[in-house]
Parts: structure tokens; sequence; C-alpha cells
């Protein structure tokens, strides 16, 4: 599991600024996911780090929950331009990842990414 090697504070957003947060943790190795959500939404996410790495400095009212099939994950977006800037892991709920496309100075097109195979962990069928 990967922790906070090499960990840098960052400062992130959404893209409409609403929601902002700042986060310690690396950005490498970055990750994809081929579950049906992470599939769709097509975002490089930073590896898990612990959820008190991750503060919230403004529009935690702008947020929005979305959850699915185990329900044990949380996937949140910003209500108003839908961007997903972070997630808590359904592997372990104490671990959260970031969209490191949202963090300021990170060039996501110049990191290598590994894929997960999130589409295992299913229990609903296509889920």
């Amino acid at each position: 599991m990967s922790t906070s090697t090499n960990a840098t504070s960052w400062k992130g957003s959404c893209h409409c600024g609403a929601v902002k947060f700042e986060v310690r943790t690396a950005i490498e190795p970055a990750g994809r996911c081929n579950c049906s959500l992470c599939r769709r939404k097509g975002a490089l996410m930073s590896p898990m780090f612990e959820g008190r790495e991750l503060t919230i400095l403004a529009g935690e009212d702008a947020l929005t929950l979305y959850q699915f099939n185990t329900r044990v994950a949380k996937h949140y977006f910003c209500k108003h331009c839908g961007i997903y800037p972070f997630h808590q892991t359904r592997r372990d709920p104490a671990r959260w990842r970031v969209n490191l496309g949202c963090l300021e100075g990170v060039d996501v097109y110049a990191l290598e990414a590994s894929v997960a195979d999130g589409a295992s962990l299913s229990v609903m069928e296509d889920a």
C-alpha cells in the first residue's frame, strides 16, 4: 500500500473554485482505476494517504457525495462544476486519494500511471 513517501503539501480546487483544499501526499505512483465509476470519470489519482492529510479550506457545502455498490467508498464532487476532487477509498476507508488534475502545479500528462483492478471488487454485476 502506498504511503506518504515523498509527500508534499499541495493546494487544490475544483474547476469553478467553489471547493478549495490542501493535501499532503505524494503524486507518484499515480493511478487509475477500472471500476465503472472511475472508468467514466477518467481521473488520475494520487497514491493513498491518511484522511488527516486532507483539509478543506473552502466550499465544504459545495461538495456532494456519491456512493454506489457496497457504499463504502465516498466519492465527492463539486455540485456546481461537477469536478471530482477526492474520495475516501473502499479498500481502506481511513485512506483517501486526490484527483491530481485538481492540484496546482501538477502536470498530469507528464506522470506515468498504473491501473488498479477496482472492477474485481464489485459485488454487483456490471457495477
